[in-house]
């Protein structure tokens, strides 16, 4: 059972988007929900930013309007994910209390006028919450039209004040016990940072230098802790009379909120996700981002609860999507795991800062195209009714966590800046993404058994548990990955002592001594399998400790010193392998790598041959099938199928028109595993 069900049952594919009704008058309430009607929405998110209209005066509650809203919805049959306003305090708040303002590094105190400027360690903002969260849940918990509750927005501020300070104090005290512990772990003897006491540590603020990386490490836990905080303080208050999921929208790889360490406090995950029409790598990062919020839950379905339905407002230059786009972004999401699509937001304010970002209803109103394709998608959807509460069958996992990702990339002084995480992560995505092999994305402490093949791209800082939990891969027969400068630290950002990677030295078959980042020209490599190439970015000194070299570096320091190398374990069909890359390669060399490792594991795409252009990726035994070109394609196919979204019969070939969509329904002969 999920979160989802209930609602699920009822709708099949939820759709809609987030209503904002306290920015309009009644008559065009009325119009809004004869029109959601008219488009097949089925849920709808209200209340987000609505604290100021709920409570204008601290205890003055003003409800009379948002009970008319909740009925009308309930009398049209749309669901409502409630929300409760905490994201945005009134101004009055900070009026009369600045403290529950948040504090930035150089000591500024947040100004009223934007949004989510709150402090979430202030004891009067969160008393005010707790409030405010009562008083709807003692009024709404039992209405009908209640079928979710939204805690806050985008949950992911960061706040320097001094009582962040001593609640920073505290969970460092609840962390290491002692004080010793910590100078230890964050290893304090460097530049005379030894504590005699919690009482002398402080956040990272303004410093004329670099800060100590394991203090901003446990920092970046903390923040996205004391955040889980706020979001449990309502979650609790809610579920004391409610028996409807809790959620609240996360931003996949945002760097502010741990989400694996949120996995078990949300029933249902609920993700924000704005591609981006001019970028044509938009498409692979969007399916990145919905197979990590598929895998916080283990696999669970999940919700997309934001997305533009044309442009945003806040890049430089906000490209539109085509509805084309817009229909094939939302098919994605399903296609990734999702049982609901929605926007942000049904309809387009005409005040405030996001005056210009797209709607469902745009501001030319409903006789548009916009407007039209949102009615058509919501037909659309509720053909998918099939795939609701299916799985992705991944057996490739892509390992990615949030405290490795802080201390490789966003903490300061390590060789390089040009080594990206989320590039390295996303390149070894690609592939299997242009293959239409279904991929989860977990943390280093998943059970990894059910993986034919794992791919460890970047992972900079691992507990030794965790180094263990990956090297059991090639042991058990699985095939390993390895991307460079990983299981270089310990969670404490350690360095770890002895050739790298210490914890997996021994199962890759090679290990090295040093790190080192290539000029602008990047450097050749001469391979027998993959052909001579140039590296970029980043190389490793290493060599083989039993392991079959691949590619070596041609030229500069490391000539003749493996680039690639691959150790088999075990003998016959039950033997393992443990695959070492240490450079950065160019896009289709590190293709055909990946397309070995999954050959290795036995792994097999849907189909064989998919024209470019043209991305598949399956759940349960539905085939979805997106042309994302602007011209005609043809996609040969093993066997007939019939195609959820035309009802159509389809032999051995799909003709899909440009910006087309198919999700075929695989006769059982054709169910893999």
């Amino acid at each position: 059972m999920t979160g989802l069900d209930a609602l699920t049952a009822a709708h099949g594919v939820l759709y809609g988007g987030d209503w904002n009704p306290e920015q309009w008058t009644p008559d065009v309430w009325r119009e809004d929900v004869a029109l959601m009607c008219a488009a097949g929405v089925n849920l709808v998110s209200v209340g987000i930013f609505s604290w100021a209209t709920l409570e204008p005066e601290p205890g003055r509650f003003e409800t009379a309007w948002l009970d008319e809203v909740l009925d009308l919805l309930h009398g049209a049959g749309i669901a409502v994910d409630l929300a409760t306003p905490t994201a945005s305090p009134p101004p009055w708040l900070a009026h009369r209390h600045p403290e529950t303002s948040a504090v930035d590094a150089q000591g500024v105190r947040m100004s009223v006028g934007s949004r989510n400027h709150f402090c979430p360690g202030s004891p009067v903002y969160r008393d005010h919450v707790a409030a405010v969260v009562r008083h709807l849940v003692d009024r709404y918990a039992d209405h009908p039209a209640v079928a979710m509750w939204h805690v806050g927005n985008e949950l992911g501020q960061t706040c320097w004040c001094d009582l962040c300070a001593e609640r920073l104090r505290t969970w460092l005290r609840r962390r290491y016990g002692d004080v010793d512990a910590l100078n230890a772990a964050w290893a304090t003897a460097f530049w005379s940072q030894r504590y005699s006491c919690f009482d002398e540590i402080v956040p990272p603020r303004a410093a004329p230098y670099l800060h100590n990386p394991a203090a901003e490490l446990d920092f970046r836990r903390f923040t996205s802790d004391q955040l889980r905080d706020v979001y449990r303080l309502q979650a609790a208050i809610i579920r004391e009379r409610s028996d409807a999921p809790v959620t609240t929208n996360v931003m996949n790889f945002f760097p502010g909120v741990d989400q694996h360490a949120w996995a078990d406090d949300v029933d249902v995950v609920a993700d924000d996700c704005y591609t981006d029409p001019a970028d044509a790598s938009s498409p692979a990062r969007a399916a990145l981002a919905h197979d990590l919020v598929r895998g916080v839950r283990r696999g669970q379905p999940w919700l997309l609860m934001e997305q533009a339905a044309g442009a945003v407002n806040w890049r430089a230059h906000n490209v539109p999507k085509s509805t084309g786009a817009m229909v094939l972004d939302s098919l994605r999401a399903v296609a990734h795991g999702a049982d609901g699509v929605c926007y942000f937001q049904w309809r387009a304010s005409t005040g405030g800062a996001e005056r210009f970002h797209s709607a469902m209803v745009p501001h030319a109103g409903p006789d548009t195209d916009l407007h039209r394709a949102v009615r058509a998608q919501g037909a659309l959807l509720q053909r998918l009714r099939p795939v609701v509460g299916t799985r992705v069958d991944a057996r490739v996992a892509l390992v990615f966590d949030w405290p490795s990702w802080w201390a490789g990339e966003l903490l300061p002084a390590r060789p390089s800046m040009r080594l990206d995480v989320l590039g390295q992560l996303a390149a070894y995505h690609e592939p299997l993404w242009r293959a239409g092999i279904a991929t989860d994305v977990v943390p280093p402490s998943a059970d990894l058994d059910g993986y034919d093949l794992v791919i460890v791209p970047s992972l900079h800082a691992v507990t030794d548990a965790d180094a263990a939990n990956v090297a059991r891969v090639p042991e058990r027969g699985g095939v390993l990955l390895v991307g460079p400068f990983s299981a270089v630290a310990d969670e404490h950002a350690r360095v770890r002592r002895g050739r790298f990677p210490v914890p997996w030295a021994d199962v890759l078959g090679a290990s090295g001594e040093d790190w080192r980042p290539l000029e602008d020209e990047g450097v050749v490599v001469a391979s027998d399998r993959y052909g001579d190439f140039v590296a970029t970015t980043w190389s490793e000194h290493v060599r083989s400790d039993g392991a079959a070299v691949l590619a070596t570096y041609a030229d500069g320091d490391l000539a003749g010193r493996p680039a690639l190398t691959r150790r088999t374990h075990g003998a016959g069909d039950d033997a393992g392998q443990a695959w070492y890359v240490t450079t950065v390669p160019p896009r289709d060399v590190l293709a055909a790598v990946v397309a070995d490792c999954v050959a290795a594991a036995g792994v097999t795409a849907p189909l064989s041959d998919v024209p470019e252009g043209v991305e598949i990726a399956r759940r349960g035994d539905v085939l979805f099938v997106l042309n994302r070109s602007r011209a005609k394609q043809t996609v040969r196919l093993p066997a007939a199928a019939t195609d959820l979204l035309t009802g159509d019969a389809v032999a051995d070939e799909l003709l899909l028109p440009a910006e087309g969509a198919a999700a075929l329904h695989l006769a059982p002969t054709e169910r893999t595993r």
